[in-house]
């Protein structure tokens, strides 16, 4: 569970710091208060994104630590292990994340720094922020599909997976096949074309750096002469009668004449001496050897004077380098193979074509079985959880059908109709309800209201939280659009979820705040001229006071704080029954 939270310069947050327990918290205060700022701050610590208007004006950078205590078989031990951040199942995970008021943002897990799609992967593990646009992702039928898969990963995870290896084969050679059943006259055309270039290039035995051994030697045959007497006059320097190592010879014997009289200070030098003298003696004999190996060879200067121009216009033609070259010969000799073999390789793809679409309709349609075995499940579970808000007598149904492609339209065919293939399958997943009896059922998007869309998606959400293992949820008014028997049954459900994981509920209700096991409460405060967001955990007394506030708006009376008392009370006593 997430144990503590820090926040520093976001948004009117100057400085924060709250401890979390167990169980339901909710979040109350007035609009624009700041309550959603402790939602963008766990966004931020679990890879939301960062922004540098989210830093408190004035300031350089916005803070945020979170501090969770994760049991030691949980998956997120695995994830970090795998990203190579060290952390221990027994130790508290520490989520450190920066964002400066430039729009940079930097991020580390116990110390290490990470990239985001690191802290995304980890953070997906431990946060999950049910906001308040995401009822709308219940009316979009695209999305059903989705939700189907997660939460029957297990049956239905395999089964997509070897769907998608076949469907990518499938794609890929749909795609070569069209290509060379499109090649036009100009390719064909560009047979002879292709034909020289291959034999041009090939004419001219290339290898792989034989233009810069080439150049060395033409520069050393063309400075032969130069090379020569510069070469042959050090020798003289050094070997000569008169000088150079004949006049080093003798100044060496003169020091061993009179080394005996200071042996410590003389030996060195000549020892020195001696060592200058024997390599000087050998870069002479050297430099003699390189005098007498010189090359004049006009003949074989004009070679490869004339070989570099041919590799050079080769250059200028097909490539910077030889390796270039040699490369786009390999390349043009497989598009001419191609061209002057399609049929026969048209014929070999459409083969293959055929046989992949074979093993690519057999695992559409055991896609296809598994999801339909898991809507019925699902939608048994959703019509469970929705008697528990108040929706006892609504109908779900999770259809799972085939997308139907027009004629002449494309597709393949399951059966005799032809059915549309994408990378999720054949299926097209639509949630359909009647929220009374005797209505037929129907889409989300046209039937559903405002507080039916947030039971429903309360209803996934507590189903979802005993398949993810996720330890904490977070709802951003998810009672929107609810009230009375309603809202009193979305509070009992976040109180029951709350046995099994971690709730935060950011709320206007009071039937929700009060099934609350801790309660903060949001306020602002202006000091001089600079607004700051105050964060209070509640106590008792305190709870009351801002129950009887919400219940009656700006003037609290004594009718208010016994109703707010009385509220708390049935709350304890629901809680203690469950």
């Amino acid at each position: 569970m997430l144990t503590e939270l820090s926040i520093r310069n976001l948004a009117v947050i100057e400085y924060v710091h709250i401890g979390f327990k167990s169980g339901f918290h909710v979040l109350t205060g007035e609009t624009g208060a700041g309550k959603s700022i402790i939602i963008d701050a766990l966004s931020l610590i679990v890879g939301g994104r960062g922004s540098s208007e989210l830093v408190r004006y004035g300031s350089e950078k916005a803070e945020i630590e979170a501090v969770f205590e994760i049991g030691e078989g949980h998956p997120v031990w695995t994830t970090l292990a795998q990203l190579g951040i060290e952390a221990e199942g027994e130790e508290q995970l520490l989520i450190r994340r920066e964002v400066t008021a430039g729009g940079k943002s930097s991020s580390r897990i116990n110390g290490q720094l990470v990239n985001l799609t690191m802290l995304r992967e980890v953070g997906g593990w431990l946060v999950n922020i049910h906001g308040q646009h995401e009822h709308q992702s219940l009316l979009k039928s695209d999305e059903h599909i989705h939700w189907l898969d997660a939460y029957g990963d297990k049956e239905v995870g395999p089964n997509l997976a070897a769907y998608r290896e076949s469907y990518d084969r499938y794609t890929k050679l749909r795609k070569e096949l069209r290509a060379l059943q499109e090649t036009s006259k100009q390719s064909l055309q560009m047979i002879d074309l292709y034909r020289f270039q291959v034999d041009e290039i090939a004419a001219a035995s290339l290898k792989e750096g034989e233009d810069v051994t080439l150049a060395e030697e033409k520069s050393k045959l063309a400075n032969a002469e130069k090379l020569y007497s510069s070469v042959a006059a050090s020798y003289d320097t050094l070997y000569g009668a008169s000088n150079g190592l004949e006049a080093i010879g003798k100044s060496i014997a003169r020091i061993q004449d009179v080394a005996a009289i200071d042996s410590a200070g003389i030996a060195p030098l000549l020892e020195q001496m001696q060592s200058a003298f024997y390599q000087l003696e050998d870069a002479a004999y050297q430099l003699r050897d390189y005098r007498d190996d010189i090359e004049f060879n006009p003949e074989r200067l004009d070679e490869i004077e004339l070989r570099l121009d041919m590799i050079a216009s080769l250059r200028r033609k097909y490539g910077d380098t030889i390796a270039e070259i040699l490369a786009y010969s390999e390349k043009v000799s497989g598009e001419l193979a191609t061209i002057e073999n399609k049929d026969e390789i048209i014929q070999k793809l459409q083969e293959k074509l055929d046989r992949e679409i074979v093993q690519l309709t057999k695992a559409a349609r055991k896609l296809s079985d598994s999801r339909k075995k898991i809507a019925d499940r699902l939608a048994g579970e959703i019509e469970t959880e929705l008697r528990d808000l108040h929706m006892e007598r609504t109908q779900f149904r999770v259809q799972v059908s085939h997308t139907p492609v027009p004629a002449g339209g494309g597709g393949l065919e399951i059966g005799d109709q032809p059915v549309k293939f994408t990378r999720d399958g054949i299926d097209l997943v639509e949630f359909l309800m009647a929220p009374n009896p005797g209505e037929p059922l129907r889409g989300l998007s046209k039937i559903a209201s405002g507080g039916e869309l947030s039971r429903i998606m309360l209803a996934m959400k507590s189903i979802f939280a005993r398949l993810d293992q996720i330890p904490v949820l977070v709802f951003d008014e998810v009672d929107t659009g609810v009230s009375g028997r309603a809202a009193q049954a979305i509070a009992e459900k976040l109180s029951l979820l709350s046995r099994s994981c971690q709730v935060f509920s950011i709320t206007h209700l009071p039937q929700v705040a009060c099934m609350a096991d801790v309660h903060f409460y949001i306020h602002k405060e202006v000091q001089g001229e600079r607004t700051f967001t105050r964060v209070t955990d509640l106590d008792r007394r305190g709870r009351i006071e801002e129950l009887a506030r919400m219940l009656g708006g700006v003037e609290v009376t004594e009718t208010t704080l016994h109703h707010a008392q009385e509220m708390l009370a049935l709350a304890d006593e629901k809680k203690s029954r469950n």
